[in-house]
């Protein structure tokens, strides 16, 4: 007979379920804009505080890098703790390296600062994608995974082209003060909002014990496959994202003052495109919402990138290269979502979160590697990187197959009674 599932959260309306989901959305939109505008105002950083294009890539290597590190600690602590209580603790911590950042007077500073953001705001995504995992029932999984990493997409919307414009007429350490007092107020509102979770911890492992239950966890083979596939897709966006800026702006001949553009329609297309995305998750399985993607990612990678310079209109090569990497990622966080037990949630997301960081600061180092900043600032060697970004692209699908058909095996072999069901427990007397 199986033991009965612990559950794992407050029985929850379906309005209230969705109401802390947009709450997590909402932590995870500060979490990501903090990363994502330092990308774009690349450039700028450089020029303010004397150091060359190709060196950019440090700052993406330094947040991802820290990031890593962070992930391993956190997957064997993260699920001792109450979720709320870990996630503003996080949060908290992102806020001061924002400040830090702002105060940043060279390289070093600011990629010392950006060293304590990955720090913090890495777990901080892992303990939110537990969160979402812990309240929503795997039937509902993808469409709420899509509404929080819809907060890469709003970001990109309304965050990034106003961190753009407020560089531009601030100076560039404005964007990190006003980003910071945002952080503050909505992880305020979450630590209010979100209930306590707890139920989790009476199975956690620690110390020892913990490390040894996690080694055991990644080495199951739909573990593997999935943080395969996670890597091999954080290091084809990294090859190229941190350096995207300055190829638009110096290879494209796209103008700084028109930069927010790009960013607002990119950013429109993916929100769009990631609610798509997880409904087709939902539907047909997470394997060829990531086909899909892949074929598309190639092709804007072969057209965008490839010739040196986009051999399609820029703003459509932005558009199509945002809302193409979107769908991927939505697809293999909803299947990843799938691979561990409930009480190993948190650490698991960790382990992930650490192949992700990790992942991406190969990418972003190997680019600085790869790269030259030529006389007329137009940066020589993104071909390369481009077809390295096409060859690995084309290896998640194999790997996102391999976990969907195991997670499926394993979750048909599961009694219904002995399922998760919501993952959720009777409200209190």
């Amino acid at each position: 007979m199986n033991a009965p599932v612990t559950p794992l959260a407050p029985a929850l309306t379906p309005a209230r379920e969705r109401a802390l989901v947009f709450v997590v959305a909402a932590v995870q939109f500060v979490n990501v804009l903090e990363f994502m505008i330092v990308m774009p105002l690349g450039p700028d950083f450089a020029q303010a505080l004397g150091f060359q294009l190709d060196a950019v890539g440090y700052l993406g290597a330094a947040y991802t890098g820290a990031g890593a590190v962070a992930g391993l600690l956190g997957a064997l602590l993260l699920d001792r703790f109450d979720r709320r209580r870990a996630l503003v603790a996080l949060m908290l911590g992102l806020v001061a390296a924002t400040v830090l950042a702002g105060l940043a007077r060279d390289l070093r500073e600011l990629v010392a600062a950006r060293l304590l953001a990955g720090a913090f705001g890495g777990p901080a995504t892992s303990v939110s994608i537990a969160i979402v995992a812990d309240l929503v029932p795997p039937a509902r999984r993808g469409r709420a995974m899509a509404v929080v990493m819809g907060a890469f997409s709003v970001s990109s919307i309304v965050g990034v082209p106003a961190a753009l414009e407020l560089a531009r007429l601030g100076g560039w350490a404005a964007p990190f003060f006003a980003v910071a007092a945002l952080a503050l107020l909505v992880t305020a509102f979450a630590g209010l909002a979100l209930p306590a979770m707890t139920a989790h911890v009476a199975g956690a492992a620690v110390g020892p014990q913990g490390l040894r239950r996690l080694w055991g966890l990644v080495r199951r083979p739909e573990a593997a496959l999935s943080l395969a596939a996670v890597g091999l897709s954080m290091v084809t966006i990294f090859l190229i994202v941190p350096n995207l800026s300055a190829y638009l702006q110096f290879n494209a001949l796209w103008p700084r003052e028109r930069l927010s553009v790009l960013y607002l329609f990119g950013g429109l297309a993916s929100l769009a495109l990631m609610t798509v995305a997880g409904r087709a998750v939902d539907r047909f399985g997470a394997t060829p919402v990531v086909a899909f993607a892949a074929v598309c990612i190639c092709g804007v990678v072969g057209v965008g990138i490839l010739p040196g310079r986009p051999a399609i209109p820029t703003l459509l090569f932005f558009v199509l290269f945002m809302g193409s990497t979107s769908i991927r990622g939505v697809a293999v966080s909803a299947l990843s979502s799938r691979v561990p037990p409930p009480d190993e949630r948190a650490g698991y997301q960790s382990a992930q979160s650490a192949v992700q960081h990790l992942a991406g600061a190969i990418g972003a180092l190997a680019s600085t590697f790869v790269l030259v900043e030529r006389p007329d600032k137009s940066l020589a060697g993104m071909e390369v990187l481009g077809a390295c970004t096409i060859a690995g692209t084309l290896l998640v699908p194999l790997f996102a197959r391999a976990v969907e058909r195991r997670v499926r095996s394993r979750e048909a072999s599961i009694p219904p009674s002995a399922g998760s069901g919501g993952e959720t427990e009777p409200a209190g007397p």
